[in-house]
């Protein structure tokens, strides 16, 4: 049977051991069990490493990886590819019919329920004639029963004025999503954000 300073070695730990090591005079992963002890050498080693956890997030976010986090990601990604097709039967599809987006504003005058977002919706599909929609997702959230998804986007679309005239209109920004899961369908449907 390994040691535990040969499985650690393995495991590329080495490296902070022997910052720990100069200053006692120790060298390797003997440093790092030296002051941790060999119970939390690994667990030590391993936030040294990550900075701290050794959870991963889920490829190119900053999402923690979890089943229901990526269920969550799956969704918004189904939602975005929606974007990207001007498919807005399945955008519909994907909004609650408690829908209710109140744009930030303390007023209901601009405020968008779910008949609103169809009517939206489709004259956004008439106007605009392409879409290219990423999506950078920064954090996944649950409060009283919702889920949050924040991100930041880049929407290229191009946009028909008319007369034969298209031109291509860009936006960057920060967005939230407000999801709710319905358990016995199991999906996900948009309450705000669209």
């Amino acid at each position: 049977m390994e040691s535990n300073s040969l499985q650690l070695e393995k495991l590329g730990a080495a490296a902070p051991g022997t910052i720990i090591g100069n200053v006692v005079g120790l060298r390797g992963v003997e440093a790092a069990m030296y002051f941790l002890g060999r119970g939390f050498a690994v667990m030590a080693l391993c936030a040294l490493l990550t900075g701290g956890s050794c959870e991963k997030d889920i490829p190119n976010t900053t999402v923690p990886d979890t089943p229901e986090n990526r269920a969550v990601i799956d969704f918004m990604e189904q939602y975005r590819r929606a974007v990207e097709a001007r498919d807005v039967g399945a955008l519909l599809a994907m909004a609650d019919p408690r829908y209710l987006d109140d744009n930030g504003t303390p007023t209901g005058d601009d405020d968008i329920d779910f008949r609103a977002l169809k009517d939206k919706l489709g004259r956004w599909s008439d106007r605009v004639t392409d879409v290219r929609y990423e999506i950078k997702y920064r954090g996944v959230s649950r409060e009283l029963g919702r889920i949050l998804v924040d991100f930041r986007y880049s929407a290229s679309f191009r946009v028909d004025y008319g007369e034969d005239e298209e031109r291509w209109s860009r936006r960057i920004g920060e967005n939230r999503l407000i999801l709710q899961k319905d358990d016995v369908a199991d999906r996900f449907f948009i309450l705000s954000g669209m």
